[in-house]
C-alpha cells in the first residue's frame, strides 16, 4: 500500500531503543499538519532540552574530573612527605574547624556542609584533620561496627541536621495546565473565533436567544472537548508519575543497631553503615570502611571510563556511581541534594524518554491523513462558497449580502475547519501512550515493571526469548543435597558423617571464609543467613556439619579477596592463619576448579596426588550430579608462601580438591506450560546459563525447552565457531551452557542482525549489561538482579519468574492489537466523515454533518474511542497468533479491507439516507431537512448511545438535531447493528 511504503520510508528509522538524534529529528520535521504541538509531542523526547542537559553534564563532569585529579596529585604529594612532618601539619590544623552551635546542641561534632566537602573535594588532608574515618564516625555519632542506634526522635534530629536522601523533583502539573495545553489546539482557536463572530452576527440579526444558538453550540462543544481531553491527559500523567516512583525504588543492605537489614535508599541517613557488593549503585556520598578489590565505575559522574580502585588510601565513594567489582562497607557522610549526584541532577532538565516506534508511525499516519483532510477541507469550503455564489447570481443578489449570508459563509468556514479537526487524527499517537500507560500499570500488578515505554510494544513482536536458568526457570531456593567430600559420595539429606577431622576443618574453613554471604543474628536473636541463594545453601551445609561462622572467620585474617564473577566462574580468598602460614581457598564451576587441581584429599583425610582414577571418579561424579539437574560447585585450597601480600594474585593452578557439592534448585511451577505457550505463539525459548551443560540439559528438558531437534552447546565451543558456522548453528541452539556474558551478547547480536529476530534477553549480573543493552528487550531480575543490570534493562521482572516474561509478551501483543483496533476505527470514521461532507457539498451545496456534530464525533474518536479500544486487557487467544516480528506492516491488508469495507457500507447508507431518506421516513414540512440530517448523524455515531441520547433529545437546538420517533430510532439502531454482519462478511474476503 502507498501509505505503508510512505511510512516505511520516512517514519521507520526510529527503533525501540538507541535511535540517534538525527533520526528522531527527521520524523519531527515531516509532521507539517499539527493542530496542537504541546499535546501531540508531549510524550516525545525534547531534543533541545536533552542536548542542553548533555552539555551541562559534560561541564559538570569535567569540573569533577579535575577535582579528582587534583585530589590524586595532592594524595601523592602527601604520601611523599615524611610521616612526622605530616603529623605536625595535621596536628596544627586539626583545631581549625569548629562545628556550629546548633549542630553541637543536636549532639554532633561536624556539620552537613563540612562532611559533604570531604567527599566533594576528595580532600584527604581534611579527612586527616578530622582524625580519619573512625574519628569522623564518632563525630557523626555512629559506630563503624554496629551502625546507627537511634529512636524516632534521634532520627528526626539527624534528618534535620544532615537532610534526607531524596532528590528534588519537578512538581506535579495541575489539571488546569492540561486544560491550558488542550486550548492550544489551533483549529479549536479558529472555531472559537467563528463562534464569537457567529454570536455577534446572530444576536444582531435574530436577537437573543435565537441568534446565539449556533455560536453557543460551538462554544459548548469546544469546552467539552477541552475538558474531556484534559481529564484523559491528566490521568495519564498521574499513571506515569506512579510508575516513575516504582522505577526509583532501590533497596540497600545497612547495619543499624548491630543488625543487618534491608532499607530503601530513601531511608538512608548520614552515619549509616552500608554494605556494597558487585553491581550495586552507591546510594549516597561516603567513605570506604573495609572491603576487598573494590572497583567503582564513576563514568556517570566524571565521564571517565576507567574504573577507580577504592581502598583505605583512596576512600571516596560518590552517589550514583556503581560497584564494578568487589565488596565493601561504607560510612554515609552526605545524602540527598548535597551529594555529587544530587547537585548534578539539580542542574539538569529532563529531556524525556525516546518516543516509541508505534508513536512515530502513528504520527506519520496522522500527518498523511491530516494533509488529505486539509485538502478536502479547502475543496469543500471552495465548493460550498461556489454553490452560494452561483445561487446568488441566479437570484440576481450577488451584490447584496445580508447577515444570513454572512452567517452561512461563517458556517461553511466552520465546517471546513471542523473537517480538519476530525481529519487530523491527533489522538492516534496519544492512543499509543494511553494504551502503553494502561498496560504498564496493569503489568505492575502482574509483577513486571516497565522502565521504557517502547519495551511494552516491542515485547509484543518478540520472536525469541533468551532466558537465564537460575532463579528464572528455577525457584532460586537452593539446598545442598549431595556431596563428594574426600572422594566419598553422600546424600546430604540423610546426614553427613565419616568426614575425617582434618578434612572437615579445611572444608569448614573453605565454606565460611570463601563466601560472599554471612551468618548473623537478627533482631529476634535467631540465626539468619545473608547472601545469594547459592552462598546461603553452602553456608547452611557448613552449619549442618557443625561449623560456626563467627568462630571460623575470627580465627584467620583475610589478606585478599577475589569476588565471583560470571567471566572467571570462580571466587577466591587468601588467609593468614594463626600459625603465620598463608592459605588460599577457591570455589566455582566444578570442571574449571577441578582442572586447576593436582592433588585431592582422600578418604583418610590425607592429601595425595590427583591420579587418573581419582580424577575420572570426580568427573563422573560431576556428570552424575548434573544429570540429576543439580548445580555443582568444587571447593579447593592451596598453601602459599608466607611472603605473599595482599597485592599477590590468587594462583590459577596447583590446588588440592576438597570436594564437590550438588545443589538442588527445582524448576518453578508453571514454567513448562509457559514454554509450551510461547511455542504455540511462535516464540522460541533458549536457555543461556553459566551452569554445567549436563545440568542445563536436564533442566531444559524438564522445562520443555530442549527438544529432539535442538542443540545444546557450551560457551567455549560457541565462541570458537566462525560466522559461516554460526549461520547454520544458531537457529538450532536451544541451550548454551558455561556461557560468558560475551557469549550471550554474541548470540543476541547474531539473532538480531543475521536472522532479523526480535530478541528478549534476561539478565541479573553486572556483566549481563552488554547483552541487555544489545537486545530489543532487556529483562532484568528484580530479586536476584543487580542495580547495574536493572539500569540497562527495559523491563524488570519483579518476581524473577519466567511465567511473568510470558505475561509481558501477552501484554505487548495486547497493546499492539488494541492500537490496531483504534487505528482501524479512527481511519474508518475519518474516511466516512470526509467523503460524506465532501460529496454532499459537491452534490447539494450543503453538508449533513455540522461543525458541532463533527466536534462531538472528534471527541468520541480521540478520547472515548481511545479509552474503549486502547485499554482492552489481553486474552489467551493472543498467544495463538504468530508474532509480528521485525518487519510486519502495522496497518495490515486485513485492516485496510475492514476499513474500506465498513467505510463503503456507511457511505452507502448515508448516501441512501440523503437521497431516499425523506421518502423512506415520509418526512415533510419545514423541518424535514433537520430531521433527515439528525438521522444521518444518528446512524453515523449510533454506537455511542449514551452520548447521542444526550445530544439528540436534550441539546437539539445547539447541535442542530431534532428528536426522533420510535420508528426512526428503530431504523437507526438497525443501521448501526448491520455493521456487525458486514464485519463478518468482510472477514470472508481473502487477503
Amino acid at each position: 500500500m502507498v501509505m505503508e511504503n510512505y511510512l516505511n520510508q520516512n517514519f521507520h528509522a526510529v527503533k525501540s531503543k538507541h535511535s540517534s538524534d538525527e533520526v528522531l529529528q527527521k520524523w519531527r520535521s515531516l509532521c507539517h499538519v499539527v493542530k496542537n504541538p504541546k499535546r501531540r509531542f508531549r510524550f516525545t523526547a525534547n531534543l533541545t532540552k536533552r542536548n542542553e542537559a548533555a552539555a551541562m553534564r559534560r561541564t559538570n563532569q569535567e569540573k569533577l574530573r579535575i577535582a579528582v585529579l587534583v585530589s590524586k596529585a595532592a594524595f601523592q604529594f602527601i604520601q611523599g612527605k615524611k610521616k612526622d612532618d605530616y603529623n605536625i601539619v595535621a596536628g596544627a590544623h586539626s583545631g581549625d574547624y569548629q562545628a556550629p552551635d546548633d549542630v553541637k546542641d543536636a549532639g554532633f561534632d561536624i556539620c552537613a556542609d563540612e562532611a559533604a566537602s570531604l567527599v566533594e573535594a576528595h580532600d584527604l588532608k581534611k579527612l586527616k584533620f578530622h582524625g580519619g574515618v573512625e574519628s569522623l564516625a564518632e563525630k557523626l555519632k555512629t559506630s563503624t561496627t554496629n551502625g546507627l542506634s537511634i529512636d524516632n526522635e534521634g532520627l528526626a534530629c539527624r534528618q534535620k541536621v544532615f537532610g534526607i536522601n531524596k532528590f528534588a523533583e519537578s512538581p506535579q502539573r495541575s489539571f488546569w495546565v492540561f486544560v491550558w495545553e488542550a486550548l492550544h489546539d489551533m483549529t479549536l482557536m479558529i472555531l472559537a473565533m467563528c463562534a464569537f463572530v457567529s454570536l455577534v452576527v446572530g444576536i444582531a440579526t435574530e436577537g437573543w436567544p435565537k441568534g446565539a444558538h449556533d455560536g453557543l453550540g460551538i462554544v459548548a462543544s469546544i469546552l467539552l472537548v477541552v475538558f474531556v481531553t484534559a481529564t484523559s491527559d491528566y490521568r495519564q500523567s498521574l499513571q506515569f508519575r506512579d510508575l516513575d516512583k516504582e522505577k526509583k525504588k532501590i533497596s540497600i543492605q545497612v547495619t543499624r543497631s548491630g543488625y543487618r537489614q534491608k532499607l530503601s535508599i530513601y531511608e538512608l541517613l548520614v552515619g549509616d553503615i552500608v554494605h556494597l557488593s558487585i553491581g550495586d549503585q552507591v546510594p549516597a556520598d561516603g567513605l570506604f570502611l573495609s572491603g576487598f578489590a573494590v572497583s567503582i565505575d564513576e563514568s556517570s559522574l566524571t565521564g571517565e571510563s576507567e574504573p577507580v580502585m577504592v581502598s583505605a588510601e583512596n576512600p571516596w565513594l560518590m552517589s550514583g556511581t556503581k560497584v564494578q567489582d568487589g565488596s565493601c562497607k561504607m560510612l554515609v557522610t552526605t545524602v540527598g541534594m548535597r551529594t555529587q549526584w544530587g547537585k548534578l541532577m539539580a542542574t539538569l532538565s529532563e529531556g524525556g524518554d525516546d518516543e516509541t516506534p508505534l508513536q512515530v508511525k502513528l504520527n506519520g499516519v496522522a500527518t498523511v491523513i491530516g494533509k488529505i483532510g486539509l485538502f478536502f477541507a479547502v475543496v469543500t469550503f471552495a465548493v460550498l462558497v461556489q454553490k452560494l455564489l452561483a445561487r446568488k447570481i441566479l437570484d440576481g443578489t450577488q451584490w447584496s449580502w445580508s447577515g444570513d449570508d454572512a452567517l452561512e459563509l461563517l458556517e461553511y468556514f466552520a465546517i471546513a475547519v471542523t473537517i480538519v479537526v476530525v481529519a487530523v487524527p491527533e489522538g492516534l499517537p496519544l492512543a499509543v501512550t494511553l494504551s502503553l500507560a494502561f498496560a504498564m500499570k496493569k503489568m505492575m500488578n502482574d509483577k513486571a515493571l516497565v522502565r521504557h515505554l517502547a519495551a511494552c510494544e516491542t515485547m509484543g513482536s518478540a520472536t525469541t526469548i533468551c532466558s537465564d536458568k537460575t532463579g528464572t526457570l528455577t525457584t532460586n531456593k537452593m539446598i545442598v543435597v549431595k556431596s563428594c567430600i574426600c572422594l566419598n559420595i553422600k546424600d546430604v539429606t540423610k546426614g553427613n558423617s565419616d568426614i575425617p577431622d582434618k578434612a572437615l576443618k579445611i572444608l569448614l574453613q573453605s565454606i565460611f571464609t570463601n563466601t560472599g554471604g554471612e551468618v548473623v543474628n537478627n533482631k529476634e536473636g535467631k540465626r539468619e543467613i545473608l547472601g545469594t541463594p547459592t552462598e546461603a545453601a553452602i553456608l547452611k551445609f557448613g552449619l549442618s556439619l557443625g561449623g560456626d561462622f563467627q568462630t571460623e572467620c575470627a580465627s584467620s585474617t583475610v589478606l585478599r579477596v577475589e569476588p565471583f564473577n560470571s567471566s572467571k566462574k570462580r571466587m577466591g580468598v587468601v588467609l593468614k592463619l594463626p600459625d603465620g602460614s598463608v592459605r588460599a581457598h577457591c570455589k566455582g564451576a566444578s570442571e574449571i576448579i577441578l582442572a586447576a587441581c593436582d592433588k585431592v584429599i582422600n578418604a583418610d583425610g590425607q592429601v595425595v596426588d590427583l591420579k587418573e582414577g581419582s580424577l575420572n571418579h570426580l568427573k563422573s561424579t560431576i556428570d552424575q550430579f548434573a544429570g540429576e539437574a543439580l548445580r555443582t560447585l568444587c571447593l579447593a585450597y592451596i598453601d602459599l608462601d608466607k611472603s605473599v601480600s595482599a597485592d599477590t594474585p590468587i594462583p590459577p593452578s596447583g590446588y588440592t580438591c576438597i570436594g564437590i557439592v550438588g545443589i538442588k534448585d527445582p524448576v518453578r511451577p508453571g514454567v513448562k506450560e509457559s514454554v509450551a505457550l510461547c511455542r504455540s505463539a511462535g516464540i522460541t525459548v533458549r536457555m543461556v546459563t553459566g551452569d554445567n551443560i549436563n545440568t542445563a540439559k536436564a533442566i531444559a528438558k524438564e522445562c520443555g525447552i530442549l527438544r529432539d531437534d535442538g542443540i545444546a552447546i557450551e560457551g567455549p565451543d560457541f565462541r570458537e565457531k566462525s560466522l559461516e558456522e554460526l549461520d547454520d548453528l544458531v537457529p538450532h541452539i536451544q541451550v548454551m551452557a558455561r556461557s560468558s556474558p560475551l557469549d550471550k551478547h554474541r548470540l543476541v547480536k547474531h539473532l538480531r542482525t543475521t536472522f532479523g529476530e526480535v530478541v528478549a534477553v534476561t539478565g541479573d549480573g553486572t556483566n549481563d549489561a552488554p547483552a541487555l543493552h544489545e537486545a530489543d528487550i532487556g529483562l532484568a531480575m528484580g530479586i536476584a538482579g543487580t542495580e547495574v543490570a536493572k539500569e540497562s534493562a527495559d523491563v524488570i521482572i519483579l518476581d524473577d519468574n519466567f511465567s511473568t516474561i510470558v505475561t509481558v509478551a501477552k501484554w505487548g501483543r495486547s497493546v499492539y492489537i488494541n492500537i490496531q483496533k483504534f487505528v482501524q476505527f479512527q481511519l474508518t470514521v475519518n474516511i466516512v466523515a470526509l467523503m460524506v461532507n465532501f460529496t454532499s457539498a459537491c452534490w447539494t451545496g450543503s453538508t449533513p454533518l455540522t461543525a458541532v456534530q463533527l466536534l462531538w464525533v472528534n471527541m468520541i474518536m480521540d478520547t472515548l474511542g481511545a479509552l474503549a479500544l486502547a485499554t482492552e486487557p489481553p486474552n489467551d487467544a493472543l498467544m495463538k497468533r504468530t508474532p509480528v516480528g521485525r518487519h510486519g506492516n502495522f496497518i495490515s491488508n486485513v485492516m485496510w479491507r475492514n476499513i474500506f469495507g465498513q467505510s463503503l457500507y456507511q457511505f452507502i447508507v448515508i448516501g441512501l439516507l440523503q437521497t431516499k431518506g425523506k421518502s423512506f421516513y415520509d418526512l415533510h414540512g419545514h423541518n424535514s431537512d433537520l430531521i433527515l440530517n439528525t438521522l444521518i448523524f444518528n446512524s453515523f455515531v449510533f454506537c455511542q448511545l449514551f452520548n447521542e441520547v444526550i445530544i439528540i433529545e436534550f441539546l437539539g437546538t445547539f447541535a442542530s438535531t431534532s428528536p426522533l420517533t420510535m420508528t426512526q430510532w428503530y431504523y437507526s439502531i438497525l443501521t448501526g447493528f448491520l455493521s456487525m454482519p458486514i464485519a463478518v462478511i468482510l472477514k470472508m474476503i481473502p487477503v
